[in-house]
């Protein structure tokens, strides 16, 4: 099976337009348009009944101490933990491609209802949901697709990963609400017949290529 997108290539910058927020010389930081990338799979295996998509960016700084702060960096020696940016469930076995914009062209204060989304599929609760739950004007729940926004002032570039992945059954069974780390661990519980995976790099620092 294998996952492409018009949107970047494998390997390469994703272009803002997908991202939360992008580089501004002023403030540091605007809001973006927020769009989910195109994504389109092809040889998916026989038996396959649905798709779970997942993105995830595995660089994200464990501690937020110097997250955003003037006169600060975050080093590239900070041990990184995982956010998840989009959990997509119950894709039909019939589909193979996300047009771009199909499920997100804006940034929602207080996060995209959910998890009902076209279809019958389902949206899972991407990671917003804690970065902004003390933010009295963005706290919610965040379901579906929010794009890049890592620190301004982090060292190194972030990876976004978006993985796909076959399964012989209609209907993910996810014990408790649908969050990254709940839905991954329902992947591990059942028959996933093939994955594939396309990164993306961002950053917001302008002396990070």
């Amino acid at each position: 099976m294998q996952l492409t997108s018009q949107s970047f290539r494998d390997g390469e910058h994703i272009p803002g337009e997908f991202a939360f927020a992008v580089p501004n010389a002023a403030s540091h930081i605007a809001l973006s348009s927020n769009t989910n990338p195109h994504l389109t799979w092809h040889d998916a295996p026989a038996g396959t009944q649905s798709f779970v998509l997942v993105c995830h960016d595995p660089d994200v700084p464990s501690k937020a101490d110097d997250v955003n702060q003037e006169g600060k960096e975050v080093p590239a020696s900070l041990p990184r933990i995982t956010f998840y940016h989009w959990l997509l469930l119950d894709i039909p076995a019939n589909l193979s491609e996300i047009a771009a914009g199909s499920h997100s062209n804006s940034v929602t204060p207080q996060g995209k209802a959910g998890p009902e989304a076209s279809n019958g599929l389902r949206h899972g609760i991407n990671d917003y949901t804690l970065w902004f739950a003390g933010d009295a004007q963005m706290t919610g729940n965040y379901f579906g697709y929010d794009g890049p926004c890592p620190p301004w002032n982090d060292t190194i570039v972030h990876h976004y990963t978006f993985t796909l992945y076959a399964l012989d059954t209609p209907k993910l069974d996810v014990q408790g609400s649908l969050t990254g780390p709940n839905v991954v661990q329902a992947l591990k519980e059942v028959n996933v017949l093939a994955q594939a995976s396309i990164t993306g790099l961002y950053s917001l620092n302008p002396d990070v290529k």
